[in-house]
């Protein structure tokens, strides 16, 4: 716990002296954090040996400090033992002293540490791969300060639901790695959490099948939810849509961000569109649309528009998809337009 008073201390000359040394931008350190070049204590030099020994050469450890100051604050013993712990899942040292150098702040986070062990061993043992292991070490630091018992019950509730529902014993350490690497963030849910939104989905008649379906397509994202959103957000595309609990029901698992969404995200969304002229039948029909911010929707509206193609008269699939899908369909339709009236393939008539 770092003192933030600026006005009764002075900067660390010291510091500032090591820093320079390093041709560290001081300037970006005052404008970012400057609380940390007023402690009394700071490791400049040290650090800055341990970077180097992986690797890292001047500028990098430039960077790195002005990106990430605390880093000065931290013992050598600390951030060794950090540097073991990042060795389990990193092929070698010049891997290592990348991840540093994009992402100083997660590796400067020295706490959790046994904890942080645990679960890398843990993940290991799952059989999540090293470099799976890395991203969450970066993108997804804190499913590392759980207890293991915690994200171990987590995996287990998850393990139990799946062969519940109906999934083979087989397929089931892929389906929860599979889960596991597109969001890790669902070890930050409670079992009791999961269990009641597996159980909200069965209230409202998805079939065991349905229920695996939409797990899938959701990402694990419905362990983010609880039942209360998940049910405004039924009755509000009930109410919009004028369906039957079996039509909405198909709608869902057409379009789970129906379920995801909230009630706000969806009216803006739909009102999004209905200004552009697209009528609620036509959003039926296609709701994947809802997908998609109101400012792609309105982009990719008018790039179509630019080549004549009518969006109110056709169907709305063109607009879906990720970027790539879009521009696949663009591509389409563009080479449709500026295809040749006349027949390319058909023989000239030269004169001798």
């Amino acid at each position: 716990n770092y003192t933030t008073d600026t006005k009764s201390r002075k900067e660390n000359k010291k510091t500032l002296e090591n820093l320079y040394s390093l041709s560290v931008d001081i300037t970006k350190i005052r404008r970012l954090k400057e609380w940390v070049l007023l402690q009394d204590v700071a490791f400049v030099k040290e650090i800055a040996d341990i970077l180097q020994e992986m690797g890292a050469d001047e500028t990098t450890v430039a960077s790195i400090i002005e990106r990430c100051p605390e880093a000065i604050l931290h013992t050598p013993a600390e951030i060794n033992s950090q540097r073991a712990l990042w060795q389990l899942v990193c092929q070698n040292e010049k891997q290592l002293i990348k991840l540093i150098e994009q992402f100083p702040e997660s590796f400067f986070t020295t706490e959790y540490q046994q904890n942080k062990k645990a679960n890398i061993l843990f993940f290991q043992e799952l059989g999540l791969k090293n470099n799976i292991i890395t991203r969450f070490l970066t993108s997804a630091p804190n499913i590392f300060y759980n207890p293991v018992e915690k994200n171990k019950n987590v995996i287990e509730t998850l393990q139990r639901n799946y062969l519940n529902l109906g999934g083979s014993e087989a397929n089931m350490k892929i389906w929860i790695l599979k889960l596991l690497s597109q969001n890790p963030f669902i070890l930050l849910n409670t079992s009791t959490a999961i269990q009641e939104n597996l159980e909200f989905l069965q209230k409202n008649y998805f079939t065991d099948q349905e229920v695996l379906q939409l797990l899938s397509k959701l990402k694990g994202f419905i362990f983010q939810l609880n039942s209360t959103t998940m049910q405004k957000s039924m009755l509000f595309s009930k109410n919009i849509f004028k369906c039957s609990d079996k039509e909405l029901k198909q709608l869902v698992l057409k379009c789970p961000a129906l379920l995801y969404y909230s009630v706000t995200v969806l009216e803006e969304r739909l009102e999004g569109l209905l200004k552009e002229g697209i009528s609620i039948a036509q959003i039926r029909e296609t709701p994947m649309v809802l997908e998609l911010t109101t400012q792609i929707v309105q982009y990719r509206i008018k790039k179509l528009s630019a080549l004549g193609y009518d969006i109110k008269s056709g169907n709305l699939e063109s607009l879906n998809g990720t970027k790539k899908d879009f521009e696949v369909t663009y591509g389409k339709i563009q080479s449709k337009k500026e295809r040749p009236i006349f027949n390319p393939v058909a023989p000239l008539h030269i004169e001798d």
